[in-house]
């Protein structure tokens, strides 16, 4: 996976596009829906690790194009030389985001510059005190509970039961790297475990952005329609493995 942790060492793949790298290590607190044998187990993790492709891996295959219908600025995704450059580079919140978009855009597609109902972006420091269970094996994440006390607990935004759509993560290329917000519904427990590990403060981050939505609140649909305009296309290094 993106982010797929590696505790012993630092490695590299032959022929591949990936390679990984130990960091420093803190905790987290969640939890894994163990369905299988009908059990649920919290889980400290006393490391977090994150996927560092090297400039050398990546070769884009074609011309980088938008993933969505806005097409007043030429793109929001970055490939080759200009990885890690522009003004899409660093994903602060979505209106700093949408920032460079015109009026124009934002006339003919006001949708795509607010959330849909029932979708709450929060931006938590580390630990975030929230413990996730999968929603299936391998796949998705929802809030079980929030540790009392917690950075989420205090922020009063996130509730139990909520579906995470939407985590920031850090890449690297090279001497470059971008913080993005990816859609998360496919994402499993490892994933976003290192996902949010990844927003580390030599990056620049001082937290992790969470996207979710609320049962009841929201409709699936039109949150995917959203949230494809995130969607890393297949010729740069953001793209996910799920």
């Amino acid at each position: 996976g993106i982010f797929r942790p590696v505790v012993k060492e630092n490695r590299h793949l032959v022929g591949s596009q990936v390679a990984y790298q130990k960091i420093i290590p803190t905790i987290i607190i969640i939890s894994r829906r163990m369905t299988k044998i009908s059990m649920s187990s919290i889980v400290l993790l006393s490391a977090q690790m994150m996927l560092t492709p090297s400039v050398e891996s990546f070769v884009p295959s074609h011309p980088l194009s938008m993933p969505s219908v806005l097409n007043a600025v030429n793109g929001i995704w970055n490939t080759g030389n200009d990885f890690g450059k522009g003004k899409f580079r660093f994903y602060e919140d979505l209106d700093s985001f949408m920032a460079p978009f015109p009026d124009e855009d934002r006339e003919l597609y006001p949708e795509m510059f607010k959330f849909p109902k029932g979708v709450y972006e929060v931006r938590l420091a580390k630990p975030c005190g929230i413990i996730f269970e999968e929603v299936e094996v391998g796949k998705g994440v929802f809030v079980a509970d929030l540790v009392e006390g917690g950075n989420a607990e205090r922020q009063g935004i996130i509730q139990k039961g909520d579906v995470l759509v939407g985590v920031t993560a850090i890449r690297i290329a090279g001497a470059k790297w971008e913080r993005r917000i990816l859609p998360a519904r496919k994402f499993g427990f490892d994933m976003v475990v290192n996902a949010i590990g990844s927003n580390e403060e030599r990056w620049g981050c001082d937290n992790v952005v969470l996207m979710v939505e609320r049962p009841g609140e929201a409709n699936s649909e039109e949150v995917d329609k959203f949230l494809e305009f995130f969607e890393p296309p297949a010729d740069t290094p953001w793209k996910l493995p799920v």
